[in-house]
């Protein structure tokens, strides 16, 4: 029950740049491809494309939060370390 094997992580300076959350660019992608695909079922006069505007939506925001999120543990973890 002891060493599970994994790679220690290592610390990341306050100075270093850092990624884009991974979540963050998941959403980001399903984002656009919901938007192409709500074009192409309005072009094909489908009003499926409904379904893919909401489904935009839905992924912006979780981009949106997950950016934020992001930022602010950014910000907690510069207030704490000097």
């Amino acid at each position: 029950m002891g060493d599970t094997g994994g790679a220690v992580p290592r610390p990341v300076s306050p100075r270093s740049p850092r990624p884009m959350p991974r979540l963050a660019v998941f959403a980001l992608v399903v984002c656009a491809l919901s938007v192409a695909a709500a074009v192409v079922a309005f072009v094909e006069g489908s009003f499926l494309g409904i379904i893919w505007v909401l489904l935009a939506g839905v992924t912006s925001n979780l981009a949106w939060f997950y950016l934020r999120k992001a930022k602010a543990e950014k910000a907690a973890a510069a207030r704490v370390s000097p």
